[in-house]
C-alpha cells in the first residue's frame, strides 16, 4: 500500500533556507512595499534581516478607525494583525485580528504620522513593545491557524491564543481572534480595559493627540513630497494619472457586463474575482447624498439603507463605486436565494456589498484608468471600512483562470469573472469582462404557475420560457428552491397576473400543460438547474428567485441546449413521487423532488456507500420541522425497490440502486445511516469509522489536528484513512478493512486507539460519552466500530437546517475554508461535477487488516 511520504526538511530548516536566499527575502515585503508611497510616508521601507529574534511591539494607529497593530518577529519580518478592539486582559475574550502584510523589522520602534491619504493615513505610537515566546513549533501553528505564545512587555505579559477564524470565500483578508489565556495576568471583567487606560507610547510618551495636534505630520509630509519634485497628493493620487480626468460626477454609468465562456482565460493579462450571487449596483456618493442605483439605473437606495449608511461613513467626498449586494448564508456564500427572504422579511444585518470597481472620485472620471490601477485606489479607499462588516473590497487572483475556476467550484461556488488588467471601464457587455460558470444557472420568464398539491394559496411549480427571435418559447417547470412563505407570495403575485390563455408561441403538450395557470409573462426568475434535455427542456432546476432588476423581453437561452445536453444523465426510474412539492427543508425551499433529483444527479457517487448494507433511516415524512423518527425495520407501504431480510433473526433494510435511493426519498427519509459491513457478510466489517465529535467550544483548528492525530496513528497501525464531513459538527475518519476480523475485534481496536488518545492528551480528547467530561474536548467516538452501529453515509442529506450533507474529501482539503456543514444539496453537485479525481478513489482498491496481536504473524496484502 503506497504511503504518504514525509517532507525531505522539517518546517525550521525550511525557515532558515528562505531567509537565507536573497531573492526569496524580498519577497515577505513585496505586499508592504505595494501599498506605500515612501516619497510621502515616513514609515521604513525595511528588508527581511537573516537574524533571528524574538521581539514583538504592539503599535495604537488612530487611522480612518482607532485599531492596535499586533507584530510579532518571525522569519526576518513581523507577522502582522490589526487587533480592531484593542488586546483584552480578560481570560477567554475574543477580539477581532484581522491578518495584514508582513511589515519590515524597523517598523519595531515606527511612530510618528502616516500622511492622510496615503495607505493607513493617521497617527501611529509604539504602546508596547517585548519578546515573544512560541508554544510548540511557531510555523507549524502559523500554517495551521492556531499560534498560542507568551508575551514578556511593558504592559503585555502572559500567554495568549491567535486562532484563525473561517475563512469565507470572497474575503480578502483573514480574519483571526486574539484570546488572553487564563494565568497570573489575567483580569476581571469589571476591572477597566488596559487600552482606555494605558493611551501614551512607551517609546516617546507622547499619545496618538500629541501627535495629531503637532505640525509633525503635514510638515514632514511636504518636505517629502518636495524632495521628491510632486506636489501632495490628493487622495488617491489622482492629479498625476494622464488618464484620470477632471469631470463631473455622473448621475450613472452604464454598468460593464461579462459575456459567457465556457473556459476561462488565461495570461497575465487577466484578473479573476470569485461572481457573486446578488443585486448588481452602483453606489453613487456626492457628500453626504448616497444613491445605490441597479443595473438599469433604478434607485434602490430604501432598500438597502445599511449599505447607504456605511458608505457614507467613509466620507470620500464624492465616488462612484461598482459592485454586488449579497447575503451570506451560514457557510460564507453568498445566496440570492437567502438576499430575497431577507429582503421579503425586512432583515438587514447578513446584507454586504462587494465593491470591485471604482469609476469616479473627488472630480475625477477613473473610467479611462486600466483595471488594476482603478482596483488599485479602490483597495486603498476601503482599507480601514471595519474587518466583516457590510463594506467589502472584491479581491482577485492574477493570470491562471482554470485554477480559480476549479478552486470555485470545488466550494460549491456560481463561478468566476475574469477581467482584462489593463482595459478601461467599457458599458455594456464585452469579451473584456468573460464569466466562467461552475453552475448552469440563468433567468427565466415565468409564464404560469401549478398550484401546490399540499398547500392552500401556494405554488407547486413554476412553468418557464425564454425568448428567441421575440416569441416565448417554453423550456420546462422549476418545482423546488422556494421556502413556505415565498410560494405563498408568488402564489399572490402571480394571481395578479392571470391570462386565460398560454403566453407562449407554440402549443404544449396535453402533459406540460396540465394543471397550469398561466399569467401575463412580466416576471423573471433566476433558477440552478444540472442540464437540457435533448429537446431543450431543463433537468433537474431549482429556483434562486425573483429578478426585479432584469427586463423580461431580455431573456434569452445563454448557450445552446446543444452544448449543455447530457446524454447519460441518470433518470428517476418509473418510481413516482407522490405529493412532489411536498417541503423537507422549509429553510432553503428544498422539497421531495428536489432530494430525489439531488440523489438522481450524485447517484454513481453515493450507491458504493450504500448498496448491499444493512441500513438505518432518518425518517422525517413532514420535513426537518415534523417528527423525525429512526426507522430499522420494514414499514407498511414500503415500496418494493426497498428490500428486507434477516440478520441474525432480526430484520434489516438495505436498497441495491437508485431505485432504492428515490424510494426512500418518497418514504420522507432525510439521513440514511449504514453499517460498516456488507449484506454478504454482515459479521465481518470492511470499514473502521473514527468519529471525532467537538464541544461547541473546541475551535476547528483543533478538530483538523485531532483527525490528522487519527490518521496518523491508524497510519502507524498499518491502516491508510480517508476523511469526510459529517454534515453537523464533526468529522469522520474512515480506514478500509479486509473483512477478516470480527466486529468485537474491530471495535476494541478502536476503543484502545480513542482511549490511547485521551490518555497522552487528557486536556484535549476524551473517550466517554459523558457529556460533563467533554466540556472543551473532542469525543473520539470508537463506538460506531459495535455490531449494529452506523454511521451517516458519505453522500447522505442530514435532517439539519441548510440541507448540509455529509462529505468526503482530500486530505489537503482539510483547511480553516472548510466547515463539517460547508456542503449542502444545493452546492454538492457543483463540487462533484468539477473534481478531477474522486478523493476516496482509492479506498476500495486497499486490502488492509488489523495489526495482528503479538506472537502472530501478519502478512499485507
Amino acid at each position: 500500500m503506497a504511503r504518504a511520504k514525509k517532507p525531505a526538511t522539517s518546517g525550521k530548516t525550511a525557515s532558515r533556507r528562505s531567509a537565507a536566499d536573497p531573492a526569496r527575502r524580498s519577497a515577505p515585503l513585496k505586499a508592504y512595499a505595494a501599498k506605500r508611497n515612501f516619497a510621502a510616508t515616513p514609515e521604513p521601507k525595511g528588508k527581511t534581516v537573516r537574524r533571528q529574534a524574538d521581539r514583538f511591539c504592539i503599535q495604537r494607529h488612530d487611522a480612518r478607525r482607532l485599531h492596535f497593530d499586533l507584530r510579532l518577529e518571525l522569519d526576518g519580518v513581523l507577522k502582522s494583525w490589526a487587533v480592531t478592539r484593542g488586546p483584552s486582559l480578560v481570560s477567554g475574550e475574543k477580539r477581532l485580528a484581522v491578518h495584514t502584510e508582513d511589515h519590515p523589522i524597523e517598523y519595531l520602534t515606527f511612530e510618528g504620522g502616516i500622511p492622510r491619504g496615503e495607505y493607513g493615513g493617521g497617527t501611529m505610537i509604539v504602546w508596547d513593545t517585548g519578546t515573544w515566546t512560541p508554544i510548540g513549533d511557531p510555523h507549524r501553528g502559523y500554517a495551521k491557524g492556531h499560534l498560542e505564545f507568551e508575551l514578556a512587555g511593558q504592559r503585555l505579559n502572559g500567554r495568549w491564543h491567535l486562532v484563525r477564524m473561517r475563512a469565507k470565500p470572497r474575503e480578502s483578508k483573514e480574519q483571526w481572534l486574539l484570546i488572553k489565556s487564563d494565568d497570573e495576568y489575567a483580569k476581571p471583567k469589571d476591572e477597566p480595559e488596559i487600552v482606555s487606560v494605558e493611551l501614551t507610547s512607551i517609546l516617546s510618551g507622547k499619545t496618538n493627540g500629541d501627535l495629531a495636534a503637532s505640525d509633525e505630520i503635514r510638515s514632514d509630509h511636504a518636505e517629502r513630497a518636495k524632495a521628491a519634485g510632486t506636489k501632495p497628493r490628493p487622495v488617491p493620487e489622482l492629479a498625476r494619472m494622464p488618464k484620470a480626468r477632471k469631470g463631473l460626477l455622473r448621475t450613472f454609468i452604464e454598468p460593464s457586463l461579462a459575456t459567457l465562456v465556457d473556459e476561462a482565460p488565461h495570461g497575465d493579462e487577466w484578473i479573476h474575482e470569485i461572481k457573486f450571487d446578488g443585486y448588481r449596483l452602483q453606489a453613487r456618493i456626492d457628500g453626504k447624498n448616497v444613491k445605490l442605483l441597479t443595473r438599469k439605473g433604478l434607485d434602490w437606495t430604501a432598500k438597502f439603507k445599511p449599505v447607504a449608511a456605511a458608505l457614507r461613513d467613509l466620507k470620500l467626498g464624492s465616488a462612484l463605486l461598482d459592485g454586488e449586494l449579497v447575503v451570506e448564508d451560514k457557510t460564507g456564500l453568498s445566496s440570492f436565494a437567502s438576499l430575497q427572504a431577507d429582503l421579503k422579511s425586512g432583515r438587514t444585518d447578513r446584507m454586504v456589498f462587494n465593491a470591485f470597481d471604482l469609476l469616479y472620485l473627488d472630480g475625477y472620471d477613473l473610467t479611462k484608468l486600466p483595471l488594476i490601477e482603478r482596483k488599485t485606489f479602490l483597495a486603498t479607499l476601503l482599507e480601514d471600512a471595519p474587518a466583516g462588516g457590510i463594506l467589502r473590497y472584491s479581491s482577485h487572483l492574477e493570470g491562471d483562470g482554470e485554477t480559480m475556476i476549479r478552486h470555485a467550484c470545488r466550494l460549491g461556488l456560481e463561478g468566476i469573472v475574469s477581467k482584462h488588467r489593463d482595459r478601461p471601464y467599457l458599458a455594456s457587455r464585452g469579451m473584456h469582462w468573460q464569466k466562467t460558470k461552475c453552475t448552469q444557472r440563468q433567468e427565466f420568464v415565468i409564464a404560469g404557475y401549478v398550484p401546490s398539491s399540499v398547500s392552500p394559496k401556494a405554488i407547486g411549480s413554476l412553468v418557464l420560457g425564454v425568448y428567441e427571435d421575440k416569441r416565448l418559447v417554453h423550456v420546462g417547470r422549476v418545482g423546488t428552491g422556494f421556502s413556505a412563505t415565498l410560494a405563498r407570495d408568488l402564489w399572490t403575485d402571480l394571481e395578479r397576473l392571470k391570462r386565460p390563455a398560454s403566453p407562449f408561441s407554440a402549443a404544449l403538450s396535453r402533459d406540460a400543460a396540465r394543471g397550469v395557470r398561466w399569467v401575463k409573462p412580466e416576471l423573471v426568475a433566476e433558477v440552478e438547474f444540472r442540464g437540457w434535455t435533448t429537446d431543450g427542456i431543463l433537468r433537474h432546476a431549482s429556483y434562486k428567485g425573483l429578478r426585479e432588476d432584469k427586463d423580461p423581453s431580455e431573456i434569452v437561452r445563454e448557450t445552446a441546449k446543444s452544448a449543455l445536453s447530457r446524454a447519460n444523465a441518470p433518470a428517476l426510474s418509473s418510481f413516482n413521487l407522490t405529493h412532489p412539492d411536498r417541503m423537507l427543508w422549509p429553510d432553503t425551499g428544498l422539497t421531495k423532488q428536489g432530494l430525489a433529483d439531488y440523489y438522481a444527479d450524485i447517484a454513481e457517487w453515493i450507491l458504493p456507500h450504500v448498496a448491499n448494507r444493512p441500513l438505518s433511516l432518518v425518517r422525517c415524512p413532514s420535513g426537518i420541522e415534523g417528527s423525525c423518527f429512526f426507522q430499522k425495520h420494514a414499514w407498511n407501504g414500503m415500496s418494493k425497490a426497498v428490500q428486507h431480510r434477516a440478520i441474525d433473526g432480526e430484520d434489516t433494510l438495505f436498497i441495491d440502486d437508485l431505485e432504492g435511493l428515490i424510494a426512500l426519498v418518497q418514504s420522507g427519509v432525510l439521513e440514511i445511516h449504514a453499517w460498516g459491513s456488507s449484506m454478504e457478510n454482515p459479521e465481518t466489517p470492511d470499514r473502521i469509522v473514527m468519529d471525532l465529535d467537538p464541544a461547541e467550544d473546541v475551535p476547528w483548528t483543533a478538530l483538523i489536528d485531532a483527525a490528522l492525530e487519527v490518521r496518523e496513528r491508524l497510519g502507524n497501525a498499518g491502516l491508510e484513512s480517508f476523511v469526510k464531513t459529517t454534515g453537523g459538527k464533526g468529522l469522520h475518519l474512515v480506514a478500509p478493512l479486509r473483512p477478516k476480523a470480527g466486529w468485537d475485534e474491530v471495535k476494541s481496536f478502536a476503543q484502545s486507539l480513542a482511549e490511547t488518545m485521551a490518555g497522552d492528551s487528557p486536556d484535549r480528547y476524551v473517550a466517554t460519552m459523558s457529556k460533563r467530561a467533554r466540556a472543551g474536548k473532542i469525543f473520539v467516538d470508537y463506538l460506531r466500530n459495535g455490531r449494529g452501529a452506523t454511521a451517516v453515509a458519505p453522500y447522505s442529506t442530514r435532517a439539519r437546517s441548510g440541507a448540509p450533507v455529509s462529505t468526503p474529501l482530500a486530505w489537503s482539503e482539510l483547511s480553516a475554508s472548510m466547515r463539517p456543514d460547508h456542503f449542502t444539496v444545493a452546492n454538492l453537485p457543483t463540487r462533484l461535477a468539477h473534481l478531477k479525481s474522486d478523493p476516496w478513489a482509492d479506498l476500495p482498491e486497499l486490502d488492509q487488516g488489523l495489526p495482528q496481536r503479538k506472537g502472530r504473524s501478519r502478512k499485507r496484502g
